[in-house]
């Protein structure tokens, strides 16, 4: 290593140590003109508390590797080798997100008190101010993230571990009230050991008014953004970090309410190695995704375009957006959606629809989105129980416009199938299909579901969890929604585990799709007790999307290639994209209001089916 680069790197490190000692005397201003003791070295983007050591290199905890501290920080504080995140600080969250220059502190001045006068808190409290520039374990405020205005919050741990007393509940509270009042987003990163033993009940209490400030903002239909950073425990989890319409973490972070001690402890028994990580949190349902560092920012600039549109006008996101409103329906010609069956120059035998729905390369959702959709984002998680592949769910824009999308996934190939358990939804993934559709009513986006299953999954497991509570709970929701609901059938439509999330006010076929009250198998294993006669039962079913058009229950067929959507996947794309842009404005259109909407949407379902009344 050239000793002149060495010198030059330890000149740096001794100046920054000076600058350091200056500043820590100099009170500041934050943006509100309150007294701060925030010193311009805290708010410096990467700035370390800890002592630097005189080398340029860097060990990683986690693999011991070793890597050159300025790729280090180029890398913001994450191991080169193994991408471990470091924890950094509350002034380096918020440099890390917020658009330069836009970050103005409000409420520095809330100050802990020591409400049970136990001994030595003030002190320390006062020692942790003069060493981090902190008034307490939150840095809250004003700022800009890809263009959009928004508040943000960030936890410290350098403050008694990030734990939450009177002081950094009531810069909670603040924050959401204010988002309340002014109509803003809130981004929060947590990170925290929980309640503040030294503030007693009083701490306990903060969970609850930290709480109901969240849900005050909820009802207000404003959106909350948390992001839980290592560690998230205790009564920060069991309140408002956990309350998020989106919640993500970074890989890795230690996410829980009881400590790992604690309940090995208690239950006598050795915890997995990945328990209470984020990853284990993912799959258990309560985080929407990790994002990795790097792709914090941007990918907090794409959920606040998909809910503040308006607000995108200079961001990466709104080019995104303006480029979908320029996009065409002409890009496809060959796109077609048929409204009666008598414009069909053939009919498809539902047996021949069988061997086509299930060829090899079929388009499965995975395929659709991006041909579709000119942006979309995965949201995982029911927020009880686990993540299920079986329902993909998310954000997307359709021609610019802002969506829900709730589609069940087959694989493309044997492993992708083990994942998703063969397209066949567990109660969790109909649970996390309701949660996304609350969340679209709550702003104002219409839902687009993809239907393509055999059936919801029937073992053990689904039945102990509720399968059918969880269906009858989507019909009887998805009846009320007060968004336009649209659906197609891409493939097979398998009794009530497509109809868990297809109560919509316009539905279509794919022209090989079939939907049926159970499958053509079933059906024969049933009525005939013979298995093997699944193609006969299926040509008598009437589960195609011509017998469907003709029952009232589709209004469209949309058009496959004559061999088949897998052999022109952009061409059957083009023709879902006609059909939900034409849906919607035909709903819009005939509807002025929401009564009026859930009205036709009653009656919809409420008159399908013939009968006699003697």
């Amino acid at each position: 290593m050239s000793d002149h680069i060495f010198s030059h790197l330890k000149k740096r490190v001794q100046d920054e140590s000076v600058l350091l000692e200056s500043l820590q005397a100099q009170p500041q201003q934050d943006a509100g003109g309150e007294d701060s003791t925030q010193t311009e070295q805290t708010r410096r983007p990467f700035s370390y508390q800890q002592p630097i050591p005189d080398d340029l290199w860097v060990r990683c905890p986690s693999c011991s590797g070793v890597m050159f501290r300025d790729d280090f920080e180029r890398a913001h504080q994450v191991c080169t080798l193994c991408h471990h995140h470091f924890r950094i600080n509350a002034w380096e969250r918020i440099w890390l997100v917020a658009d330069e220059g836009s970050f103005e502190e409000v409420d520095s001045s809330i100050r802990a008190r020591n409400p049970i006068d136990f001994e030595g808190y003030e002190d320390k409290v006062h020692r942790l101010q003069a060493e981090t520039g902190l008034s307490d374990a939150i840095v809250t405020g004003r700022a800009r993230v890809e263009g959009v205005a928004c508040l943000i919050g960030a936890m410290d741990s350098r403050f008694i571990m990030g734990s939450m007393g009177a002081a950094v509940g009531e810069r909670v509270v603040r924050l959401f009230e204010l988002g309340t009042a002014e109509k803003l987003p809130v981004i929060l990163f947590t990170v925290s050991g929980g309640a503040r033993m030294q503030e007693g009940i009083v701490s306990l209490m903060q969970m609850a008014s930290t709480s109901a400030a969240v849900a005050k903002h909820a009802v207000a239909g404003q959106l909350y953004i948390s992001f839980m950073t290592d560690p998230t425990t205790g009564g920060v989890t069991a309140s408002f970090a956990s309350l998020g319409d989106i919640i993500l973490s970074e890989p890795g972070s230690i996410i829980g309410f009881a400590g790992r001690r604690v309940i090995e402890g208690t239950i006598f028994e050795k915890l997995p190695d990945d328990f209470q990580r984020a990853e284990f949190q993912e799959s258990h349902g309560f985080l929407d995704a990790i994002v990795s560092r790097s792709r914090i920012k941007s990918t907090l600039g794409s959920l606040l375009a998909f809910h503040y549109p308006d607000q995108t006008s200079d961001s990466h996101a709104a080019q995104t957006m303006n480029r979908a409103k320029q996009r065409s329906l002409e890009e496809n010609q060959t796109a077609r959606v048929l409204r009666s069956t008598e414009d069909l120059s053939t009919r498809v035998k539902a047996s021949d629809s069988l061997d086509l729905i299930r060829a090899k390369g079929r388009p499965n959702i995975i395929d659709y989105l991006p041909l579709i959709f000119d942006d979309y984002i995965e949201l995982k998680g029911d927020r009880l129980y686990g993540e299920d592949a079986a329902i993909w769910g998310g954000l997307g824009l359709l021609n610019g416009e802002p969506v829900t999308i709730i589609a069940e996934r087959k694989g493309r190939n044997l492993e992708e199938n083990n994942q998703c358990n063969f397209g066949m939804p567990h109660p969790e993934g109909y649970r996390k299909a309701l949660r996304l559709m609350r969340q679209a009513e709550k702003f104002g986006r219409p839902v687009l579901s993809f239907i393509d299953t055999s059936g919801a999954y029937c073992g053990v497991g689904a039945e102990e969890r509720g399968q059918g509570e969880a269906i009858a709970r989507n019909l009887a929701e998805m009846s009320q929604l007060k968004v336009p609901i649209v659906s197609v059938v891409i493939g097979e439509g398998g009794s009530g585990g497509a109809l868990g999330i297809a109560v919509a006010d316009r539905l279509a076929m794919l022209s090989n799709a079939i939907y049926s009250v159970i499958s053509p198998r079933g059906f024969a294993s049933l009525l005939w007790k013979d298995a093997a006669r699944e193609r006969e039962a299926a040509d008598i079913m009437h589960i195609t999307a011509a017998d469907l058009l003709e029952l009232g229950i589709a209004d469209a067929i949309i058009m496959e290639p004559e061999d088949g959507a897998h052999t022109q996947a952009e061409e059957t794309a083009a023709g879902i994209k006609q059909f939900f842009t034409e849906a919607l404005a035909e709903i819009r259109s005939e509807t002025v209001s929401t009564g009026e909407l859930l009205a036709k949407r009653y009656a919809r379902f409420r008159d399908l089916g013939p009968y006699w009344q003697e």
